[in-house]
């Protein structure tokens, strides 16, 4: 066993949480870690706890009972403002501030952090091309002049912005066409792998997950209930995973590998 897999990036130790206003827990007794360069995807329902599952890992949220552990360190322990700061957050739509230019919304968390303007503007620049938006081009226009995929791209570049070892993700391509959708995933694989990014990411989309994931979570109310790699993840007899992979009965025999490969 390496040393990375002693050191997860993330790590989730029997975690349940509760609004105040609810008895039923949101999430109940969670369990797993995520490792240096994986992308975890949790895969569910809506309703089924993934989006709280990551606002408990940037700590928008805390947990009812048991620890979340991001670098080896409790959520509670973090100061806030840092841990969100070390981990990029991507949304729908990209969550762009709408009077900001393209390069300004790119710059947030760069200029938070105090870096000075060359540096600033070259990484800004650089991130641009890296999601294929040559920066001439793009980097003085605003949100509302961006299609879709691109304003997708730019929440995925300004999530980048200050080099943060975790990436949390949101269903950010779940609101695009779906050529788009399949170009971007592609890309988001690309990206992640060439920059050995450790990600999580949450969809309700089973091929999406199966082409992008290290690993895919599957979650039920709350609870975790399977935990697999993509290749076993299509083997399973589990009830819920099986239900998943029916919904691929129109894709041809093994185009999901394929495009893994």
């Amino acid at each position: 066993m390496s040393a990375a897999d002693h050191n997860p990036l993330v790590e989730f130790r029997d975690v349940s949480f509760t609004h105040a206003s609810a008895n039923v827990p949101i999430i109940s007794q969670l369990s797993f870690s995520v490792q240096p360069g994986e992308t975890l995807v949790l895969l569910g329902e809506s309703g089924c706890g993934k989006t709280t599952t990551l606002k408990l890992i940037n700590r928008l949220l805390l947990p009812s009972s048991g620890q979340v552990m991001v670098e080896n360190k409790p959520t509670t322990a973090w100061d806030p403002i840092r841990l969100r700061r070390r981990t990029g957050y991507v949304i729908q739509d990209g969550g762009l501030f709408p009077h900001f230019t393209v390069a300004r919304n790119v710059a947030l968390v760069p200029s938070l952090a105090g870096w000075d303007e060359a540096r600033t503007r070259t990484r800004v620049d650089e991130l641009l091309s890296l999601v294929g938006l040559a920066p001439h081009e793009f980097s003085a226009r605003y949100p509302g002049e961006l299609s879709g995929g691109q304003r997708q791209r730019v929440g995925v570049a300004r999530a980048l912005a200050a080099d943060p070892p975790l990436l949390l993700l949101d269903e950010p391509f779940g609101a695009l066409d779906p050529l788009t959708r399949a170009t971007l995933q592609r890309q988001f694989a690309e990206l992640t792998r060439r920059l050995r990014k450790t990600a999580v990411f949450v969809t309700h989309d089973v091929r999406e997950a199966l082409l992008l994931g290290t690993r895919i979570g599957l979650m039920h109310q709350g609870r975790l209930r399977l935990l697999e790699t993509p290749e076993n993840f299509l083997k399973s007899q589990d009830q819920r995973a099986v239900a998943y992979l029916q919904t691929l009965e129109l894709v041809p025999a093994g185009s999901v590998q394929e495009e893994r490969s």
